[in-house]
């Protein structure tokens, strides 16, 4: 599991679009990386759409938001519509990428086989380090908006 001081791992995964999306493509802006357990999940929709919302303050400080999950391209994308999501919703089918970075929930909801990141937000610099972590094992607790706010703000200055 990855945390704050540790460089980011480079990633390549998908979009709702099918395009390959690579973290190091955001090199020289700052990066929230939110994981999320699956779509159309109540506590998933409030979280991105908090960050939706909070998109115009992310912006003045640089940064941009790239939402993941082990949900398919096609369920990300019904997702980002219902929800009018304007950022990036990646698609790490399998768990790699969550598993790199705040870990995964295995047969998640006492179903064999089913894995689902975990609830987790990073946020990494624009040299590619990570400033902020944050990791639930509760896939039910949201994370602490004004924390990651507070690390974009700061770094902005």
């Amino acid at each position: 599991m990855l945390q704050s001081g540790d460089k980011a791992i480079d990633f390549e995964l998908v979009n709702t679009e099918l395009r390959r999306i690579r973290l190091s493509d955001f090199k020289g802006k700052n990066v929230v990386l939110a994981f999320y357990p699956g779509a159309f999940t109540s506590v998933c929709e409030k979280e991105l759409c908090t960050f939706r919302d909070s998109l115009s303050k992310f912006n003045k400080f640089n940064a941009v938001v790239l939402g993941i999950s082990v949900d398919s391209p096609f369920a990300n994308k019904a997702f980002a519509e219902k929800n009018h999501i304007t950022f990036d919703l990646l698609s790490d089918f399998g768990g790699k990428v969550a598993s790199q970075y705040g870990g995964v929930h295995e047969n998640f909801l006492d179903i064999s086989g089913y894995t689902v990141a975990k609830r987790s937000v990073f946020v990494i610099d624009k040299d590619g380090t990570i400033v902020y972590s944050w990791v639930s094992d509760d896939p039910g607790k949201e994370p602490v908006y004004e924390e990651v706010e507070m690390t974009l703000e700061n770094l902005s200055k």
